[in-house]
Order: structure tokens, then C-alpha cells, then sequence
């Protein structure tokens, strides 16, 4: 398959030490790829150099071809990433609306002028509607960000990344701390959100990698132990190994 997003002999040194260890990472058009790994392994940070908010200390990141080592993260959201944080990262003193209005705002602002966007307001409208509509929002839409309920938050947060209309979407750990139902609807929203999107996703709740990957990622000690299907992983007795320290029994994995 084509790939969107490469990794190529990466690495990343804080103080001296590696924290990314010359990873190799491929990413293909449209797939959902999850990065799994032990806390600390390394994920998180594999997400802050692909969008810039780290730099690469050695090796290549190409999407789509183009090597964005090195550009700003507002170049590189330019070019069509854009990703959410493992820490709620709302406006919480705007309404729902106004949340999603200025991301669609943001997104057609980097290519039309002031007097553009104000005779396109009302498609502005038109398209804030449709985006609450689909993330489920539109009943609290003129709710403040900050009074939702965290399983709503959460669902304000993957609007406002999609609302951007990314090619490839990093979500970082976007069902950390939900109660068992939160985490279904995210899910839910998740699949219906990223049709026809490259998705990225760290997280740790196995049963959410499982269900919505379609390869997965070992890191480990900053390194890409393997790359393989989620039943190919269930089956490696090496991630066993990694998750436990042993390779007798996994009962995450």
C-alpha cells in the first residue's frame, strides 16, 4: 500500500540521552495505525516530532513524500496533520459553537482574506453546524467547553482536530480516563470521524487499540519492535515479553 507518513532512522536525544533510538515507522494511505508500548516507551514524542513541536535530532519524516523534519508545527498542520493532546486541550470559556466555529474559521483562514470569510459566514454556520452535528454536540452547543461532562469534552476535542480536515489525524490517548461507556461512544465517534482519513492513535486501553486498529506498532526503549495485524500481535510472544517481562502470559495482549 502507498504510504502517507514515514519514519527513517529517527532518533531524538533530550540531555544526551536517546529517547527515540533510530525508529523506522511506515504508515499507509487510509489505514488506522496504533502505537502501543510501555509508559515512557516513546510514543507521545514520536507524535511531537511528526507534528514539530519537537525537533528531529537525526533521520527523515516524510509525508507524502516531502521530508517535514525540521518545519514548524503550524507548516506541517498546513500540509494536513493535526492532532489531539492526552490532556483535554479545549477553550473552555467559549461555547461548544464557538469551539468548532473558529477551527473551521482557523482552516479557511489560511487561505482566505479577512474580507473572504466574512461573505462566507454563513457556510462558516452551515459548516459548524454539520460538524456538531456529527460529533454529537449539537444539543450543548451553547454549553461553555469547560461545564461538559469529560466524555463530551473529549468528543469537542476530536471535533476540533477533524474540524481542520486533516489527511492524517493523531489522536493521543483520546479515552484516557472514561468511564466504559465514555469510551464506547469515543469509539463510535473515532470510526464515523476518521472515514476516508489516516489515522494514528497512541493508546492503552488494549480493547480500543483492537477494535479500531488495523496494524499496530510496538515501541520500545524509543524503537519499532514490529509492525503487524492486532491478531499477528496477540500472538507475538516478544510484546508478551515486553508488556511483563516474560513471554509466558499476557493478559492485555
Amino acid at each position: 500500500m502507498t504510504s502517507i507518513l514515514q519514519l527513517i532512522d529517527v532518533y531524538k536525544y533530550f540531555d544526551g540521552s536517546k529517547v527515540i533510538n533510530g525508529i523506522d515507522l511506515s504508515v499507509s494511505l487510509g489505514e488506522k495505525h496504533a502505537l502501543i508500548g510501555p509508559n515512557g516507551a516513546g510514543k507521545s514524542t514520536i507524535f511531537n516530532l511528526i507534528t514539530g513541536r519537537y525537533s528531529v535530532s537525526r533521520g527523515r519524516i516524510l509525508f507524502k513524500g516531502r521530508n517535514i523534519a525540521g518545519l514548524p508545527p503550524h507548516k506541517i498542520s498546513h500540509l494536513g496533520i493535526a492532532r489531539s493532546f492526552q490532556i483535554i486541550n479545549v477553550f473552555k470559556d467559549m461555547t461548544v459553537f464557538e469551539n468548532v466555529r473558529n477551527a473551521i474559521v482557523a482552516r479557511h483562514g489560511h487561505s482566505l482574506s479577512i474580507f473572504s470569510l466574512i461573505g462566507n459566514l454563513r457556510g462558516i454556520r452551515e459548516e459548524t453546524d454539520c460538524l456538531l452535528e456529527r460529533i454529537h454536540l449539537t444539543p450543548v452547543q451553547r454549553e461553555l467547553a469547560g461545564t461538559l461532562p469529560y466524555g463530551q469534552q473529549r468528543a469537542l476535542e476530536i471535533g476540533l482536530t477533524i474540524a481542520l480536515d486533516p489527511e492524517l489525524i493523531l489522536l493521543d490517548e483520546p479515552t484516557a480516563g472514561m468511564t466504559p461507556g465514555e469510551t464506547r461512544e469515543v469509539i463510535k465517534l473515532i470510526r464515523e470521524t476518521t472515514q476516508g482519513k489516516t489515522l494514528m492513535i497512541v493508546e492503552h486501553d488494549m480493547e480500543v487499540v483492537f477494535d479500531l486498529a488495523d496494524r499496530i506498532s510496538v515501541i520500545h526503549l524509543g524503537k519499532n519492535v514490529t509492525t503487524a495485524t492486532p491478531e499477528e500481535i496477540r500472538q507475538n510472544v516478544t510484546v508478551k515479553g515486553i508488556y511483563l517481562g516474560s513471554s509466558s502470559y499476557c493478559p492485555e495482549i
